[in-house]
């Protein structure tokens, strides 16, 4: 990845750990940090000056603390910074095309609707064509923990791209990386519920046939990136519930999301986690990227 690690700014507090991260992010991965700010795009909670060149004044004065944080925390990347005066979601998803990943902060639990429906944050992460981490607000350091967990659902080509992010990831910060793969007995194929839970040894059959998928899903990117420490984890549950489960020792939870998912931008599980992840959490475009 060699596009910059871009940061959607609103004006609000909201942002300071989204910058505070992205930036670590850019100085860990030796990429350029962009920072971007709408002077036409306010939060509900901002008043909205009437006057252009007053919104432009204050988007500047924005962008100029942004930076100067930045910088100071790390000071030896690159920082670039642009006020655009088009609305907020249409500039990142443009600059989603060119950049290696983006960050948006998220007031976090008990904030859904006033973070995602209807929001910039919900049209950017459904129509971003990078990767999109969102940082709730109380998020104070960056991979201060040991694991980044990953969501290994998808067969073939279709999660590649998340694990790619994953491994990468746990890479740039010296971190573990634990992928996790949940399944339930009613989703196994010829299975035929008789019983409100499974004899043990058909428990046992799940649980080893699950195991050896996930291990030969994971079995090229362990020979990608051979220094990366890899926790397999196999739990039965529905698929949110196990990533959230796995989370309490986590900097970072990654979960992939379908291309032009329709009429929803999102599915129900990316909804949960970003709702209740206790820690930042990265949609990845499924799009398949196998490692060579």
């Amino acid at each position: 990845m060699g596009g910059s690690v871009v940061v959607g700014l609103d004006g609000t507090d909201i942002s300071v750990p989204a910058v505070r991260w992205g930036a670590a992010e850019a100085a860990a991965r030796d990429l350029p940090l962009h920072l971007l700010h709408s002077h036409v795009s306010q939060p509900l909670n901002v008043p909205t000056a009437k006057e252009p060149t007053t919104r432009k004044r204050a988007g500047a004065e924005v962008l100029g603390a942004a930076e100067a944080m930045a910088l100071q925390l790390h000071p030896g990347i690159a920082v670039t910074t642009e006020q655009v005066s088009v609305q907020a979601a249409d500039a990142l998803v443009d600059r989603s095309r060119q950049a290696s990943m983006m960050v948006l902060g998220s007031r976090g639990h008990g904030a859904i609707a006033g973070f995602l429906l209807g929001s910039v944050s919900l049209h950017v992460l459904g129509r971003a064509e990078c990767p999109v981490v969102t940082v709730r607000e109380d998020v104070t350091a960056s991979y201060g923990r040991p694991d980044i967990v990953v969501g290994v659902q998808e067969p073939g080509t279709q999660g590649e791209a998340v694990l790619e992010f994953a491994f990468a990831a746990a890479e740039a910060h010296h971190a573990n990386v634990r992928a996790v793969r949940a399944w339930e007995p009613s989703a196994v194929a010829g299975f035929v519920p008789t019983a409100p839970t499974s004899p043990p040894d058909q428990e046992d059959a799940y649980t080893a046939a699950e195991e050896k998928k996930l291990a030969d899903i994971l079995a090229p990117w362990r020979a990608k990136f051979p220094d990366v420490t890899v926790v397999e984890h196999i739990q039965r549950g529905r698929v949110a519930s196990v990533l959230l489960k796995a989370c309490p020792q986590a900097s970072l939870l990654v979960v992939g999301r379908r291309m032009h998912r329709t009429p929803m931008l999102l599915g129900p599980v990316v909804f949960a986690v970003l709702h209740h992840s206790c820690c930042p959490v990265a949609v990845v475009p499924r799009t398949g990227t196998c490692p060579t």
